[in-house]
């Protein structure tokens, strides 16, 4: 199954809280060691076929005297610029792949709109500006333009959500994303958290709705402070955090998490848990399970066994045996592109039909993991009705499913709740 890049890079998607996490207004001096550390980012993801948030992560090392203020115009600019590319590029007039030229001219653009004077350098071409503004109010009236979408893309979701949901939603996923906590309650309440976190300068808001969750109105590098570093907390979005909740797990009980991946779920599963009991978190990549063990010591979640899915007989030895289960299922990952805007770009139609295909068999053999009057999720991150409700009914009203009953179903909506697109549905054995 070659579902690498939606199951993410390593990295949990929760995690990627769009590297401007140091950013500042563009009131500063253009360096041309930043403009051109920008260029070198652009062309490792869009000519080479990188990850960004790899790249920036890796771009961002290149010279260890940047301060905060010109990492966060690194980074910001990265992401707006992989973001918006269909923009740029067809107001820029260039195609991929893309020369170093055009990737200046495709920078010169995003400076333009932005507002930012040009700087008198060699590798900044003559640049037109009431053009590119006129052309940016023309291809400013066309979704697929204004929102930098692919065509396919726009159409499959027009066709899925219709248009003025579809309207909405992509504007929303285009908006950069909010760095939301989870308390981590094997270790500390959300309330002495707030007061930890605002110890060390950052300020946290609760978050209706959301028992665990801490909203940060400033963007801060939370990942250096004692707090985390103590596990009192893990970055994971709203939306995100539902889904161990739908699950319904209780203190004792034998729960799976059959895609584990690095674990984010599985961490909210083992604090719900108390630590009673036992969690078993699986997975298809050693890496995640590795990074998924490294979390749990830092959170003090000890009831968590790792086993990697390497053969069936994996999932076999389980049928029967668990009062839980979580699939947290591979997807187009549609309803996270604000932390993963080159999803967008990576994405190909025919994936969707071999994912689609992918989830109906994980939902076929890990479902019998659930024993008489379990409960089981089924979760993705998207927004896709063919990877959520209609792969759920397809599977009620198959043989596999004839057994089980659908308790509860979320559609969320980036639009709607103002977090990451996801949907969850629980599902009971008889």
């Amino acid at each position: 199954m070659n579902i690498k890049f939606l199951k993410n890079t390593g990295i949990p998607h929760e995690y990627n809280t769009f590297a401007p996490i140091f950013l500042e207004p563009y009131n500063m001096r253009l360096h041309r060691n930043l403009v051109f550390a920008v260029i070198d980012a652009l062309n490792l993801i869009f000519n080479e076929g990188e990850y960004a948030d790899k790249v920036v992560q890796k771009v961002l090392k290149f010279d260890k005297r940047w301060g905060s203020r010109d990492r966060g115009f690194i980074a910001e600019t990265t992401y707006e610029m992989v973001r918006y590319k269909r923009l740029y590029a067809e107001i820029a007039g260039v195609k991929a792949p893309y020369n170093r030229p055009e990737l200046f001219r495709m920078w010169a653009v995003w400076a333009v709109l932005k507002g930012i004077t040009l700087p008198d350098w060699k590798q900044i071409e003559p640049t037109p500006e009431r053009r590119i503004k006129g052309k940016f109010d023309e291809l400013s009236k066309i979704r697929k333009f204004r929102e930098a979408v692919p065509d396919w893309i726009d159409e499959l979701c027009e066709k899925a959500l219709g248009d003025e949901l579809w309207t909405k939603e992509i504007a929303a996923l285009n908006e950069q994303a909010e760095v939301i906590l989870r308390t981590n309650t094997l270790k500390i309440t959300k309330e002495k958290l707030r007061k930890e976190l605002l110890n060390e300068g950052v300020v946290a808001e609760p978050i209706k709705g959301y028992p665990l969750a801490l909203k940060l109105p400033e963007r801060a590098n939370v990942f250096v402070t004692e707090s985390f570093k103590k596990g009192y907390f893990e970055v994971q979005d709203a939306s995100s955090q539902l889904v161990s909740e739908l699950l319904d797990v209780q203190p004792g009980q034998r729960v799976v998490d059959t895609c584990a991946g690095a674990g984010g779920k599985s961490l909210h599963l083992a604090s719900l848990m108390e630590n009673k009991g036992q969690l078993i978190s699986m997975d298809i990549y050693v890496s995640k399970l590795k990074e998924l063990k490294r979390r749990a010591r830092r959170n003090g979640a000890h009831n968590i066994e790792t086993r990697e899915i390497d053969s069936t007989k994996v999932i076999k030895k389980l049928y029967g045996s668990a009062d839980r289960v979580l699939i947290d299922a591979p997807c187009t990952g549609l309803g996270v592109i604000r932390r993963n805007p080159d999803t967008k770009w990576k994405l190909q139609p025919e994936f969707l039909d071999k994912i689609v295909k992918t989830q109906s068999e994980i939902l076929e053999s890990y479902s019998r993991i659930v024993k008489p009057k379990g409960k089981m999720v089924y979760a993705t991150c998207s927004i896709l009705p063919q990877e959520n409700g209609n792969q759920v009914q397809s599977f009620l009203n198959s043989e596999a499913g004839k057994d089980f009953k659908l308790n509860q179903e979320k559609n969320i909506f980036a639009s709607k709740s103002g977090f990451d697109g996801f949907y969850m549905a629980l599902l009971e054995k008889n």
